[in-house]
């Protein structure tokens, strides 16, 4: 739980009480590689803080193509936010890549923290914009790239985790073919 802690007051402050009652609403949890955290079409009912491991938001095109908008690593919140807040079904899935460790509340305590901790939301509201954020500066500067290009700023925006999942979802979130890849890695190298 320290991981958590240590995410969260990089965000704001909060007293030991706060701390305690953050704690005793938190699950953690194991999600095998290939299960997902939560599924398109159903309604996102979890917030989780990934301990260990690393997520991938996925959708499928028009062509049922699979797509990878973007990674989730180590310390970070994973949630389905706009099926959370509205509880709508999902339009994507969000799968674990890697066997995954990770502290989840429910949208149930979750809103109770909200109502409960006086500046909760406001770290809350600093987290996701930082999220938001950091997923718009990944992906903008590839969509315009030429496929090496897309790859070597991969390289740079997730350096621990090119090692650590399967080249086709890489492909998939660069938007290339899996030889592709191949091509462009044996290239570079």
């Amino acid at each position: 739980m320290k991981e958590l802690f240590d995410f969260i007051l990089r965000f704001g402050n909060l007293n030991q009480q706060q701390i305690d009652f953050i704690w005793s609403k938190a699950t953690e949890i194991e999600i095998p590689k290939d299960s997902y955290f939560s599924e398109a079409g159903k309604i996102a009912r979890r917030v989780g803080f990934i301990k260990e491991g690393i997520i991938r938001v996925v959708y499928y095109d028009k062509d049922g193509e699979e797509v990878t908008k973007y990674f989730i690593e180590e310390h970070n919140l994973v949630v389905d936010l706009e099926s959370f807040d509205n509880e709508i079904p999902s339009s994507s899935y969000v799968q674990a890549i890697t066997d995954c460790k990770v502290i989840v509340f429910s949208r149930k305590d979750w809103l109770e923290l909200l109502q409960t901790i006086v500046g909760w939301e406001t770290i809350v509201g600093k987290i996701i914009s930082r999220a938001l954020l950091m997923k718009v500066e990944r992906r903008s500067p590839l969509v315009s790239e030429d496929a090496t290009t897309r790859y070597l700023k991969f390289l740079e925006i997730y350096p621990t985790v090119v090692n650590r999942i399967p080249l086709s979802y890489i492909a998939s979130y660069l938007g290339v073919t899996q030889s592709s890849l191949s091509r462009i890695r044996k290239n570079i190298k």
